[in-house]
């Protein structure tokens, strides 16, 4: 099915049993189709290629090793309490590690820039996103994205970049929150763009029960867990905190549920 094939529109004669949804972003709406470890590798480069255009010192091949290392480092450490840190304070670390003077905040960001140009021209939105949106929309639903990325401006062109944004209320990343998912406080900040909602309207959907699912169980909301880009750690648990309300293998069957 393309963009233009959109399923029919759900009838509006009946109000929406969750009006408010929330949506993971990464194998949830979109998906990854490249080869994550030379897509790595090339990023790195190229935002080392960047900063070394930009006048810092930096060897070609020990830095990236170096930053990646780092990454990997932050990325442990953002487990519970679920703190996260944003690219830049990585990026910026390494750099101090490397001897380097304090970066301009353009330095920054033109290096990020370079950085995930490289991936993001492998994410392919679903197939089923667009006309499963349409017809949320077309019910009178209200929708938003939470998603947990170190890097708020790289979402937000992967947003653009799929062409969904307009079905969207908001955009909210870890990056912006300072938590991720499943952290209460970065829900409770989505829900502050719905001042009037309750719980029981609400419905998270996502690929990750430890962290969609789990969030949403911790905050009295309803969850479907779409599976079709499940990771092997993520299967069945019996451990009641990540299991879903629903559990669905497509975006479509979403219409059925709300």
């Amino acid at each position: 099915m393309t963009r233009s094939e959109a399923t029919e529109p759900m009838p509006t004669s009946a109000p929406a049993r969750f009006p408010y949804l929330l949506f993971d972003l990464g194998s949830t709406l979109i998906y990854f189709s490249g080869d994550w470890p030379q897509v790595m590798a090339d990023s790195l480069r190229a935002c080392t290629h960047t900063l070394r255009e930009l006048g810092y010192a930096l060897d070609e091949q020990a830095f990236p090793l170096a930053y990646y290392a780092l990454i990997q480092e932050y990325q442990r450490r953002r487990g519970e309490p679920f703190i996260e840190f944003t690219a830049g304070h990585v990026l910026r670390e390494a750099l101090a590690a490397h001897s380097q003077p304090e970066p301009a905040e353009e330095h920054i960001t033109a290096a990020l820039k370079a950085f995930y140009a490289v991936s993001q021209h492998h994410w392919l939105v679903e197939e089923d996103a667009h006309p499963t949106l349409q017809s949320l929309r077309a019910a009178g639903c209200r929708l938003g994205i939470v998603s947990n990325a170190s890097d708020d401006a790289d979402v937000q062109t992967l947003v653009d970049n799929a062409a969904i944004r307009p079905y969207f209320d908001f955009v909210l990343t870890s990056a912006l929150a300072g938590v991720r998912k499943p952290h209460p406080e970065i829900f409770r900040q989505a829900l502050a763009h719905w001042p009037d909602v309750r719980p029981e309207q609400v419905l998270m959907v996502g690929d990750l029960r430890s962290a969609d699912v789990a969030g949403a169980n911790g905050l009295g909301f309803s969850s479907a867990w779409i599976t079709r880009r499940a990771t092997p750690e993520d299967l069945p648990t019996a451990d009641p905190r990540y299991q879903p309300t629903f559990t669905i293998a497509t975006l479509s069957e979403l219409l059925s549920i709300v």
